[in-house]
């Protein structure tokens, strides 16, 4: 494709407005369902090191479900950016853990020690029908989750609206794990999210 980088830019522009166009009642019905699709499909999170974030700019806001993976044993962890082409840097985070503002003004813990994640709650712009995010277009979880051997276990996090059919993904691209939205679970299988479960199929 022709001026990726462009492409992405006006796409990202895109479903940016249409995620802060959800209303609050929608968005929270929206993030509910994902919130219980995370506690039923994963429950080896919960003695796990997470990485979350802080959300921004009408993300899912995974906190909630963060502390109550926290409250089964997990120990979780915020991002923070250290310089512009390094690694992102995960420090330990509780709920009433002293904060400072950190790039984009984004809350980081002020004085925490830092973590090795073994999953990460990933924020997606947009993604595609291949697990591939679309992000902030810095390249911090890509370079991130470069440095890992092996990788940690990647959910990428985003609404339906925000699903796209591809995002010509770059050789540094690096898909998720799994993908959840509102509508259920999918996995990254042979280069295509498949779907993993629904709240009927958990219910039955």
């Amino acid at each position: 494709m022709e001026n990726l980088s462009e492409w992405r830019k006006h796409q990202r522009k895109q479903l940016i407005a249409a995620r802060e166009a959800i209303s609050d009642e929608v968005h929270q019905q929206w993030s509910q369902l994902i919130s219980d699709f995370l506690k039923q499909g994963f429950p080896k999170l919960q003695k796990m090191t997470i990485g979350i974030y802080w959300p921004f700019r009408g993300e899912y806001d995974p906190r909630l479900i963060a502390e109550y993976f926290r409250q089964q044993g997990a120990t979780l962890a915020l991002p923070e950016i250290i310089n512009k082409n390094e690694p992102l840097c995960f420090r330990e985070w509780l709920p009433d853990a002293p904060m400072k503002n950190g790039a984009h003004n984004i809350p980081v813990p002020a004085e925490a020690r830092t973590v090795r994640v073994d999953a990460v709650l990933v924020p997606m712009v947009g993604f595609d029908r291949h697990g591939y995010r679309l992000g902030y277009g810095s390249g911090y979880f890509d370079r991130t989750l470069a440095t890992y051997q092996p990788q940690p276990l990647t959910i990428g996090i985003a609404f339906e609206i925000l699903r796209l059919e591809n995002i010509h993904p770059q050789p540094h691209d690096i898909a998720m794990h799994y993908v959840v939205t509102e509508a259920g679970i999918f996995h990254t299988q042979n280069h295509a999210l498949t779907p993993v479960a629904t709240l009927q199929d958990s219910a039955e």
